[in-house]
């Protein structure tokens, strides 16, 4: 699949789901997509509680909704949010990421305008915790 197509298939995703944000509080309202290794789909939203640790991001939307139906591999994921900078993901967002991700998971961070910057998980996150790694004695 051409790389080109699948951003923008993803930028649509997110944007989509970036219009169902409930931001009540804090009005910031971020959209996730990504596409897993098996070519699906799914994309999430931000949602805010008024008792703020309850609130989950856009990402950890989307990937709890991939884990859901059954799929376990990110290959690409998306984040947008109304921002003029690119949007990176916050710490615990990128710890989800990588228990599901591989160091050459693409992950674009855009900005209001759709533009992004590309980078990879291993570059997002050099240094991961994973129990895997350590119950398998690696």
């Amino acid at each position: 699949m051409d790389i080109e197509a699948v951003k923008d298939r993803l930028l649509q995703a997110a944007q989509k789901a970036k219009e169902n944000a409930y931001a009540p509080y804090s009005h910031f309202h971020v959209g996730a997509a990504l596409l897993t290794t098996n070519e699906k789909l799914f994309s999430g939203c931000n949602v805010e509680n008024t008792s703020y640790g309850l609130t989950i991001c856009a990402e950890r939307n989307a990937i709890f909704q991939m884990v859901a139906q059954g799929e376990h591999r990110i290959a690409q994921i998306l984040v947008i949010g109304d921002t003029e900078e690119f949007l990176p993901p916050c710490g615990a967002c990128r710890q989800v990421m990588a228990e599901f991700s591989n160091p050459e998971t693409i992950v674009y961070m855009c900005n209001k305008n759709g533009q992004y910057k590309k980078t990879t998980m291993a570059e997002l996150i050099p240094y991961t915790f994973s129990l895997k790694e350590k119950v398998n004695g690696r």
